[in-house]
Parts: structure tokens; sequence; C-alpha cells
């Protein structure tokens, strides 16, 4: 037998006003770091591998190849003929370095090789960077 009524219950609320504003913040925040974490600006169509992702040396060069025979390295555009002073002005002496290849997937194979003859002569890795195979159904 309920003897109270039900007039001096007393009522709980939940604000959730904040909780709108935090939200908010979270994926703008969210959004933002996820356009910034992409370091590759030359937008290239890769050629794509079944072999998972290699490991590489601590310091990474990028160099890119857009399809109209464009070198890229880290975002500036470099001429072809330039590539190995270019390459040595980042390199420190005693430091394991490491060049990511881009190169779009219609680029000749000619082309890609006056890289890899660059970085031959330099005596640093190079790594042809690939996009992963996409299963078929």
């Amino acid at each position: 037998m309920n003897l109270r009524g039900r007039r001096n219950r007393p009522n709980a609320e939940v604000h959730t006003a904040a909780l709108n504003d935090i939200m908010f913040f979270l994926l703008l925040f969210f959004l933002l770091a996820s356009a910034v974490a992409n370091p590759q600006v030359v937008k290239l169509l890769l050629p794509s591998s079944s072999a998972g992702e290699q490991s590489v040396a601590k310091k990474t060069i990028t160099v890119s190849v857009t399809g109209d025979l464009v070198y890229h390295v880290e975002d500036e555009p470099v001429p072809i003929e330039e590539m190995e002073e270019v390459l040595q002005g980042q390199i420190q002496s005693g430091e394991e370095v490491t060049i990511m290849l881009y190169a779009d997937s219609s680029v000749p194979i000619q082309d890609v090789i006056a890289v890899m003859d660059v970085a031959n002569k330099l005596k640093i890795r190079l790594v042809l960077a690939t996009e992963p195979k996409k299963e078929k159904d």
C-alpha cells in the first residue's frame, strides 16, 4: 500500500545539451585529423599487389611519378636530371634511408627504372608502393 502520493516523488532529469557540443567537436576533430594524416598529396593510381606491407627504414623519402611524367620528391617537382642532387641533399651521412616510389600505373617502366638507377648510385634502398589487390567475390 503506497501511502505517499505520486506528487511528492522527485523528478530525475538528465541534461544532454552539453553532450551534443562534445560530439560535434569530436566529429570535427576526427574529420580534420583524417584529412591531414595522408601525406601523399600527389594523386596517383597505383598498381596492385598481393604482397603485404614491407618494413621500411626510420627515414623515408617519398618520390612520385605522375602519369604525365612529372617527378616529385616530397611533393616538390624535380626534373629527372636533378633527382640525384636533390636526394643526396636530403641524406645525412650514416643514415639509413628508404625511398618510397609512388608511380602511376600508366607510367612506362623505363621511367620507373630511371629513379631506381638514381637510388642504386646513391646506395639507397627503394620500395615500390602498390595498392592492395582487391579480392573478387
